[in-house]
């Protein structure tokens, strides 16, 4: 009996190290290989054009910098051309110039990332809760910490007469993604966790109008796109309609027309690649930009939300990856439905970066950017380690049945020696006793 118990321990023991071991190795990379080995950045475009050549359907844009010079950038499409200056509608990588519009009132002085988000408001509030709303500020919007459970993902609307107004939206949007309520509310403490909330950058989308006296899109064009360079890129649909835009394609080949959206903030920026990649590439050490202090980039560089250990967020940036120089990879990722996505990365400590917009294909450019961050620092990216999940858990799933059975095998063998040894025991006494 107590072989078969050791066994049993040691098969759940077995199984937990190789959970363990699994988990570590996927988050660390063990199985992955970078997408080439060559340090060239030439010989990284190489494999990426042919990752594209194989798997998009639509309209992509590409750009590569490298110490704050753009240094490749390329555009192809299954349909319409498009080139580095075609505006793409680029969902939620735009909290990540979001977030620049609201820093600038900060160093202006007139909002600060400790206050609670109610001092600046006067159109709309948080609904009552069992929390202390003085704990949902500034800076812990910008970092998904801010107590929201709304998990906001929009779909946005088919005309421009069906788009509410931020304080209808905020109440219930009626554009809220499936599964969520589209409500706007306070369900946890406050800078206790991490939770992606939508619903977080539609209110500082009102903050800036509050503060600022201006529409959104005008005080993200006068305080942040003109001041960059960025002349094509706007909140504005309007705007981004009458400079025309890049087809939008869905997963299957065939175009749609965009969608209209009251959280412009939260997912409805338009910019190019061309502009996309300035923005990136302005903030290098090397880079010329007046719009925002080294002080404040740093800040929003550092960590302000773990999550399962990790550090995952800034204020308004991913925290992607270490890079290995006492900071992280840093940007922002899109997806919108059918098939949007876009990605940005940046190594604030080399210049470094990559953009990636496109539609057609709905984690494309996630992935190429994602190899981009292995290929530079040799560390998986937390939205690579999400895509790998999937993979595994079956991973995990098929070595503890295996682990079981081998287990199970050794046990019932052991079981089966005892009984035989039991019965030659009795057996032997039985002869023995006349």
């Amino acid at each position: 009996m107590t072989r078969i118990l050791i066994t049993v321990l040691a098969t759940v023991l077995a199984m937990a190290l190789w959970t363990g071991t699994v988990f570590i190795g996927t988050s660390q990379g063990w199985w992955k290989t970078p997408i080439t080995d060559s340090a060239a950045s030439k010989d990284f475009v190489v494999p990426v054009r042919d990752k594209i050549a194989a798997e998009h359907r639509g309209n992509l844009g590409f750009a590569l910098i490298e110490k704050g010079k753009v240094i490749d950038q390329f555009s192809v499409s299954s349909g319409e051309p498009v080139d580095e200056n075609s505006i793409y509608q680029v969902a939620s990588l735009g909290k990540w110039l979001t977030a620049w519009g609201v820093m600038v009132l900060v160093e202006d002085g007139l909002v600060e990332l400790n206050a609670p988000v109610s001092k600046y408001l006067t159109r709309w509030n948080l609904p009552d809760s069992d929390f202390d709303h003085s704990g949902v500020t500034i800076g812990r919007l910008l970092s998904h910490t801010g107590g929201l459970d709304d998990r906001l993902g929009y779909d946005g609307f088919d005309t421009p007469k069906d788009v509410q107004t931020l304080e209808e939206s905020l109440t219930h949007a009626e554009d809220a993604s499936p599964g969520k309520n589209g409500i706007v509310k306070v369900g946890g403490e406050p800078g206790a966790e991490w939770k992606y909330s939508g619903g977080g950058y539609t209110m500082l989308q009102l903050v800036i109008e509050e503060v600022s006296g201006l529409s959104f899109a005008d005080h993200m064009k006068q305080r942040i796109f003109e001041p960059l360079g960025m002349t094509r890129t706007t909140f504005d649909h309007d705007e981004a309609i009458a400079w025309g835009l890049a087809e939008n394609f869905t997963t299957t080949g065939k175009t749609e027309p965009f969608r209209w959206y009251t959280a412009l903030g939260a997912t409805s920026l338009f910019t190019s690649p061309a502009d996309m990649a300035r923005f990136v590439a302005v903030q290098s050490p090397s880079g010329s930009q007046s719009v925002l202090s080294q002080e404040t980039l740093t800040a929003m560089a550092s960590s302000h939300a773990t999550s399962m250990g990790a550090d995952v967020w800034g204020l308004g940036v991913m925290l992607y990856a270490p890079n290995n120089q006492d900071g992280f990879i840093i940007g922002h990722d899109g997806n919108n439905e059918p098939a949007i996505n876009t990605a940005a990365r940046f190594d604030p400590a080399t210049g470094d970066g990559i953009v990636v917009l496109e539609t057609g294909s709905p984690l494309l450019a996630t992935e190429i950017a994602s190899e981009w961050v292995f290929w530079k620092t040799g560390n998986v990216d937390n939205l690579a380690f999400a895509m790998a999940l999937e993979s595994m858990f079956l991973r995990i799933l098929v070595g503890c049945v295996i682990i079981f059975l081998i287990g199970l095998v050794i046990g019932w063998r052991q079981w089966r020696s005892s009984r035989i040894r039991t019965g030659l025991s009795n057996k032997a006494s039985g002869e023995s006793s006349f």
